[in-house]
Order: C-alpha cells, then structure tokens, then sequence
C-alpha cells in the first residue's frame, strides 16, 4: 500500500457544508513563521479544484496574505460569484480563530476558471537557454525550514549567497526544479512552485532581511494536457525583481517545462524591514 504524497498530505481538504471546507497545515512544508507560502496558495487553489461546481480549469489566482496562517487547523470558504458561458469567478477565503475563539480572516483569494478551447498560440517569452538539469549540481541547503526539503533544486545563476555582505548586484535567478518525491504535475503543485524562490532582497542586497509576501497573482497559461505532458520532469524557474522602494518589492517570475513550453507566469509584491 503506497503513503500520499506529502504535497497531497499537506492540500488535503474536507467538505463541511456547502462552499466550506476543514484542513489544517502540514509541518513537512513549514517555513518560519507558519507554511510554506506556495503550498498556503495549493491549498486556496485545491478548493476550487475540488468544487463540485467549478466550471473548466484555472486560468489565474490571487492570493493576499492578510496574516500569517498559524500552525494548526483553519476553515476555508470557496464561492463561484458569477459563471459565464466560459469564464467562472471565485471568491476564497480562510479563517482561524482569534485569541478569544472568533474566526479571523487570514487569506483572501480569487479566482478565474475558463472552458479552454483550441485557438492559435504562440510563447512570445521563450525559455532562456541554459544547461541541462543534469549538468547543473543540487543546491545543497541548511533545513533552517523544512519546505525547502521537499523540492528539488539545481540553481543556474543567482544561487543563495553565502556571503551577506550588502553588495548585491542584480536579482536575477534562474534553477531547475520540481517535487522531491516525485510527483506528477498538477494546478495545485505548479501553484505552489510559483512561490519557490527565496526573497529576491537577499539576493539584491545581499542581505537576509526580514520578509514577507502580501500578495501573489499566477498566471496558469497551460491546460491539463500540458502539465500531462510535463508529468514528474523539471521545471526551468526564473524570476527577477523589478524595484525595491519604501519596503516593498515585487517578482515577477516565469515557469517553463524541459520541451520549453511557457506553464505559468507569476507576480508578487513583498514586504521587507531594513
């Protein structure tokens, strides 16, 4: 008998009521303060995957990061607000309860879902070339946080920096990556690798400054017969900042598969304390 995947462990939820589920957070994607960002956004994006109302397949997901979600269980709220004759939209939230038992709001989402049909396409933002996941060696990290444990990663350029001496030059990073274990790709696992990237901060500065993102957009340009042919391969990671002012800076990231194709695109806005 095989044991779930810990990706499927950590989005697993259970319906309570119409438009609600339970779950609770998986210490296996923990981060240091609360989970894994990426795997906090599966999870929002496993509500609407598992809808018995959704229309056709994720198109885009945002999700705002209003608090930290805790360690521990937490409810969650997933509404299509309105479904056109291709386009379905989503409203997510999810609630822990406050220092005296009231539910407090700690993510709010949405979404847009679309019945894909077959139409020219084109990626007009090709794959960079770069060297083979084989010939690029593994990113040995110090577990300060366990989610890092579950992911495979081969950096190309803008590897952590092992020097924090504040003078960093660019943000650019570029790596292969994908689940470790194995584990065929989904909306939900290519959701969550959007948000694989340490804070382009500590690249830029050089520096590990305090962090945190408040929002983040993907972008999900490939159906399920593009992440079916993907299955379990390496995804090529690339992501840069554009501006760092006033405490915020943004990411903008792409995701593309070994045969090049363009997954998915994201985008964040980040906090971060000098």
């Amino acid at each position: 008998m095989s044991h779930p995947h810990p990706f499927d462990q950590a989005i697993a939820l259970t319906p309570t009521g119409p438009h609600q589920y339970s779950g609770a957070t998986s210490p296996p994607y923990g981060n240091m303060v609360g989970p894994f960002g990426g795997v906090t956004a599966a999870v929002v994006m496993q509500s609407v995957m598992q809808h018995v109302q959704r229309l056709g397949e994720p198109i885009s997901l945002t999700v705002n990061y209003a608090a930290a979600l805790a360690d521990g269980a937490f409810a969650l709220t997933a509404r299509p607000v309105r479904t056109n004759r291709s386009t379905q939209h989503w409203v997510m939230e999810i609630t822990q309860p406050d220092a005296n038992g009231e539910p407090t709001t700690v993510i709010t989402a949405t979404a847009v879902t679309a019945a894909r049909r077959e139409t020219w396409g084109v990626d007009d933002e090709p794959m960079p070339p770069v060297p083979a996941p084989a010939d690029v060696p593994r990113a040995r990290l110090e577990a300060r946080v366990e989610w890092v444990s579950r992911y495979a990663m081969h950096p190309i350029t803008g590897a952590l920096p092992t020097v924090w001496e504040g003078q960093g030059d660019g943000s650019l990073m570029q790596m292969w990556v994908r689940d470790d274990p194995l584990r065929a790709l989904d909306f939900c696992s290519l959701t969550a690798l959007a948000d694989v990237f340490y804070p382009r901060v500590w690249l830029r500065r050089a520096r590990p400054v305090p962090t945190g993102t408040v929002s983040m957009t993907v972008y999900f340009h490939a159906g399920s017969r593009e992440l079916e042919a993907t299955g379990s391969g390496w995804l090529l990671a690339q992501a840069r900042a554009q501006a760092f002012r006033n405490g915020f800076f943004d990411q903008t990231a792409q995701l593309w598969n070994e045969a090049g194709v363009l997954l998915a695109t994201t985008h964040q806005i980040v906090y971060y304390k000098e």
